[in-house]
């Protein structure tokens, strides 16, 4: 059994096709397929049923791949912490974000990043918060950006920076008259909202409590057509302070802060309890900060490295 047959299972699993699985392992597929045969004989099991199409594991076959998913994420570690100590290259990153914070964070990202480190191959997923929890777990990410806190016990949240919510409301709203809102008071009527960005622990908002009297909770990730949505249909959002930026003129005079409380959301690297890759992080840490206003920063980061 070799580390070289789990990344064989695993692009297996990953095309279901043995052709397209040995191009991607840069194999011929001959090879693919007899050492995968090997492995199956080895263990006295079979991992794949070759009589589906497409071809698709056996239930035993399944548990063994989530295993050598984590036997190569550990491997990669391994790798890693040698090539830090050695200085060189980091090579290929598989970062997950939310998408109500990609918007913000990417573009600029990459800017940076190309500039500054152009040796890092960063492979970005953006996906619902559950999608990317799954895949960390399997080890199918590196890392996330993520609102937090998940109350997750697997994963490890290193927080970076912190980020004020506003409400985006439409003209023919009452409270369009006022140009400071407070929280606790928003009606739960008229409410344009992303249960999974305002609601992932109750939240300070009223309408996290409430089920009634909305007109609709929208279920995707886009904070822009949050706002499409306020301007043709009229009621209100609440958006990130990040989003402020983007909109136009006239759109920004929809802008009304809030407090009492203040609503905010904490933005953090997740991470599996067995990741390594500190050198990485503070790379893309570093990167945050060069593309985040400086005050939303924790001040931790503005002094100190990341420590594993």
């Amino acid at each position: 059994m070799t580390l070289q047959q789990m990344e064989y299972i695993v692009a297996l699993d990953k095309h279901r096709h043995f052709a397209r699985a040995a191009e991607s392992c840069g194999i011929t597929q001959s090879t693919l397929s007899s050492l995968i045969q090997k492995l199956e004989a080895e263990l006295d099991v079979t991992i794949f049923d070759r009589n589906t199409h497409p071809i698709k594991p056996t239930q035993l076959g399944e548990e063994i791949i989530i295993l050598a998913k984590v036997l190569l994420f550990n491997a990669s570690q391994i790798e890693e912490i040698v090539s830090t100590h050695k200085g060189e290259s980091i090579g290929k990153v598989r970062m997950g974000i939310a998408s109500t914070i990609a918007p913000y964070i990417l573009p600029k990202m990459f800017k940076h990043l190309s500039k500054e480190h152009p040796d890092i191959d960063l492979y970005v997923e953006e996906a619902r918060i559950a999608t990317i929890i799954q895949k960390l777990e399997r080890a199918e990410l590196d890392l996330a950006l993520l609102a937090t806190p998940l109350n997750n016990s697997e994963l490890l949240e290193i927080p970076i920076y912190r980020e004020r919510f506003v409400a985006y409301v439409s003209p023919d709203e009452k409270m369009y008259q006022h140009e400071v809102l407070e929280t606790s008071t928003l009606p739960v009527e008229n409410i344009w909202m992303l249960r999974e960005a305002y609601c992932p622990n109750s939240g300070v908002f009223p309408f996290c409590h409430s089920n009634t009297g909305k007109r609709a909770t929208y279920e995707a990730g886009s904070i822009e057509t949050l706002v499409r949505i306020v301007d043709e249909n009229g009621g209100y959002t609440i958006i990130p302070e990040l989003h402020v930026p983007l909109l136009h003129s006239n759109q920004q005079s929809k802008i009304r802060h809030l407090l009492n409380p203040e609503p905010t959301r904490e933005i953090a690297f997740v991470i599996r309890r067995d990741y390594a890759r500190e050198r990485l992080l503070n790379i893309l840490a570093d990167a945050i900060k060069a593309v985040i206003p400086d005050n939303m920063i924790y001040e931790r980061h503005k002094k100190f490295k990341i420590k594993l």
